[in-house]
């Protein structure tokens, strides 16, 4: 029998399963590879907003970390919600010794608004999380929550994407969901640019969908992609989960993470 590639996710949990730890591991299951997790924090959330979060001390993650990378190994890393300096710092060093590709989605606020990054965690995502990446993958608000650089219009992206990877990913990818038109994002290495496009949905129920992206592009390149390839298959995923987004309480639902297989 055939072991599916493995794919580890550093992440907080969101109770309503539209977002974090559970759309991660929807979306590499729904990718075709072996989803692990290191939980970092655990929130009381559902589709109306995030209505408390709880960080998980540094050793437990640690000792997560080391259960699963020292046993099972890993293929790909993708991480989420690290909520302090110290979250940040410990996951960071964490990441030092994998060979693994990493993806950084370097989570500010959640779709509702709610801040999941304290302030002064900034510096250590700046200075030690994303030179460990090799892909960072902000929104336009975690852009300027980063760099101070505020993308207006799609002439911004490559300035955001110049001062992200200022930080030392070796590839950033800017998403642009948040313009208006068209869903466009910037992939680039600082040599070549890459530009995806697609459709905008005429859908309310996207939460969930940077987590989503990120786990998606994790997942791609433990299955062998290139991080072009990548990104491009997961922006074609996350497209259809947004296409497919379904009302679940009485505020923003979930995109759709099996829409693949109800095609």
């Amino acid at each position: 029998m055939r072991t599916p590639p493995r794919v580890l996710t550093v992440a907080g949990s969101d109770s309503g399963g539209g977002a974090g730890i559970q759309a991660d591991l929807k979306t590499m299951l729904a990718l075709g590879t072996h989803g692990m997790s290191v939980l970092t924090a655990v929130t009381a959330q559902n589709s109306l907003g995030v209505q408390g979060a709880w960080e998980l001390p540094a050793e437990a993650v640690r000792a997560q970390f080391r259960s699963v990378v020292d046993d099972i190994g890993v293929q790909a890393v993708k991480t989420g919600m690290l909520s302090s300096p110290e979250l940040v710092e410990t996951v960071a060093a964490l990441l030092a010794g994998v060979s693994a590709p990493v993806v950084v989605d370097p989570v500010g606020v959640s779709k509702h608004g709610d801040a999941l990054l304290a302030a002064s965690a900034l510096d250590a995502v700046r200075t030690e999380l994303l030179p460990t990446a090799t892909l960072a993958t902000p929104n336009l608000d975690e852009v300027a929550q980063l760099t101070g650089v505020r993308v207006r219009d799609e002439a911004d992206l490559p300035r955001a994407a110049a001062a992200v990877l200022g930080f030392g990913p070796r590839w950033a990818l800017i998403k642009g969901g948040h313009l208006e038109g068209d869903a466009v994002d910037l992939l680039t290495d600082g040599a070549e640019e890459h530009w995806l496009r697609a459709p905008r949905h005429d859908n309310r129920h996207t939460h969930g969908t940077g987590c989503t992206l990120a786990s998606a592009v994790a997942a791609r390149l433990a299955l062998g992609d290139t991080v072009p390839e990548a990104v491009a298959a997961a922006k074609e995923y996350v497209t259809g989960a947004i296409a497919g987004g379904f009302r679940l309480g009485a505020g923003i639902g979930p995109v759709d993470h099996g829409w693949r297989m109800r095609d």
